[in-house]
């Protein structure tokens, strides 16, 4: 995985923790829910790139 991978999935799942404590503090459910939404995504981009550097190696 490279560190620009790394460095972005990173940033999404800060951006995702944020967006879901903004929805909590606020009571508002959409955003808490894209909030989480951003953060499975960054798991599972990182998890991918993680099988391939497997594969690779």
């Amino acid at each position: 995985m490279s560190a620009s991978d790394k460095i972005k999935n990173a940033a999404q799942d800060v951006a995702g923790r944020a967006k879901e404590a903004a929805g909590s503090a606020s009571d508002d459910e959409e955003l808490r829910a894209e909030g989480r939404k951003d953060q499975t995504a960054a798991d599972v981009k990182q998890r991918g790139e993680h099988l391939k550097d497997a594969f690779k190696g």
